[in-house]
């Protein structure tokens, strides 16, 4: 995967702007969190979409301003780890913990970018 970090809050701007061409996945990772390293290695070892689809990666121990402003702007509740699909400046999908399952996320991306 081609990870790009969330290191800003204006990359908030940045999905949002990016969405309304292309889906965007954001993946909140708390490195802390044993559930969180296995759900971010089974989606890394799974991913083989070929589509327009960004990537987003969190470090939601080093930048929670930015996990608190996406639940705040996307209407979302603060989970880790989470995946959202971001499409015309809406989360489409969020899912948490065990819940994030990448053949739902690859059905969501691939139906949005076909």
């Amino acid at each position: 995967m081609n990870w790009q970090e969330l290191t800003e809050l204006d990359h908030i701007d940045q999905v949002i702007e990016q969405s309304k061409i292309n889906p965007v996945l954001i993946f909140k990772h708390s490195r802390s969190c044993s559930i969180s390293k296995a759900t971010l290695d089974r989606l890394e070892r799974n991913w083989n979409l070929d589509n327009e689809a960004k990537t987003y990666f969190l470090d939601l121990l080093a930048y929670r301003p930015i996990s608190r402003a996406i639940a705040e702007r996307f209407g979302v509740q603060h989970e880790s780890p989470q995946v959202l699909i971001i499409e015309q400046g809406k989360s489409v999908y969020d899912k948490s913990h065990f819940d994030i399952n990448y053949q739902d996320i690859k059905g969501k991306l691939q139906v949005s970018v076909d």
